[in-house]
């Protein structure tokens, strides 16, 4: 995970609360942000939008909105397709799954 190639600190819980910036700068603004966009809160969205552009400024902003489209798109376009979890991946990230819950998401069941 690149918390470990980094030696920085993560709280991954923090994507599931949306409260908390998880230890990533102006994370609970991006993760409102992104909440905003993926529920298509257009006003949550909006507001959002305003306050990381405000706060890390429009390049920033951009990039963040490019990340969010990016990260809707794959596992749509992956359970669309049928492709599976790789094995690698299902054994490296169990604990995390489970941690956070995320087995309530799988769709491809």
């Amino acid at each position: 995970m690149s918390g470990d190639q980094t030696g920085n600190e993560y709280d991954l819980h923090a994507v599931m609360d949306g409260e908390a910036d998880g230890g990533v700068p102006h994370g609970a603004l991006l993760s409102a942000f992104a909440e905003g966009i993926c529920r298509s809160d257009r006003a949550a969205a909006d507001a959002a939008r305003e306050a990381v552009a405000a706060a890390m400024g429009e390049a920033a902003m951009v990039d963040a909105a490019a990340v969010v489209a990016a990260f809707n798109a794959y596992p749509r376009a992956a359970d669309a397709t049928g492709i599976p979890l790789e094995d690698v991946k299902v054994e490296m990230t169990a604990d995390i799954r489970e941690s956070l819950g995320l087995e309530a998401f799988n769709n491809a069941g």
